[in-house]
């Protein structure tokens, strides 16, 4: 199955369609106030006007009222919704259920424990982020792909944290994810994607896709493995 592409951090229709024309799965606009990657509401209209048809519009809020949700999710035509703070699951399933969208929950995996405790979000999806205390998402930084390796989660996962076009091809390899989820390493500057890492990205995702399993290199690597018929 092919690994799906979220860019996310999208704050212009310019950078919308690049990400489109490359085969993106789904764009992520960011409405926490707090982020350098803020997506103003009136942009993130134009953006889904122009491309709700196309392919998934996400929303990202980090300890937002649910009114506000539902206006985000009115205004650009959102069809998942992204919950990137301290929500917990009976607010998650009312986001669910007031605006109709699919529900992301964000897990800032710092243990096993972490992915243990997720198993409390019935959500559609759940993006798996790195943990920096004190910040909600968008650090940069990758989390132990060992964790995952495994872990029985109770929704299919998007992996985030500090994917490049030069680490994603292993990320996909150790943890087998539904997407992967990228924002600065695909960016110029906060907010900015560079044309040229972004196309770097869906490279590196789409040959990642025609290498065999690590488990299956190192079986064949094995003294006495045989090759398979």
């Amino acid at each position: 199955m092919a690994t799906r592409i979220k860019h996310c951090g999208i704050t212009s229709l310019d950078d919308a369609h690049r990400a489109a024309e490359a085969g993106a799965w789904a764009l992520g606009m960011i409405f926490w106030p707090g982020s350098p990657r803020r997506c103003e509401l009136d942009e993130a209209q134009v953006i889904g006007t122009a491309l709700r048809r196309t392919l998934h519009l996400v929303g990202v809020f980090v300890n937002a009222r649910l009114e506000e949700i539902d206006r985000a999710v009115q205004a650009a035509g959102l069809s998942h919704v992204q919950l990137h703070g301290d929500e917990g699951p009976v607010f998650c399933s009312e986001v669910a259920r007031r605006t109709g969208t699919k529900v992301i929950k964000a897990v800032r995996v710092q243990s096993r424990a972490t992915l243990q405790a997720a198993a409390a979000f019935h959500t559609d999806l759940l993006l798996l982020d790195a943990h920096v205390e004190g910040v909600p998402g968008g650090t940069g930084r990758t989390i132990d792909w060992e964790l995952v390796r495994g872990a029985k989660l109770v929704a299919p996962i998007i992996l985030s944290g500090g994917l490049t076009p030069g680490n994603v091809a292993a990320a996909i390899a150790a943890t087998q994810p539904y997407a992967v989820d990228v924002a600065s390493g695909t960016e110029a500057t906060p907010g900015v994607k560079d044309p040229a890492k972004l196309q770097a990205f869906h490279e590196a995702v789409r040959a990642a896709e025609t290498e065999p399993p690590a488990e299956d290199v190192a079986a064949s690597a094995a003294p006495g493995a045989r090759s398979a018929p």
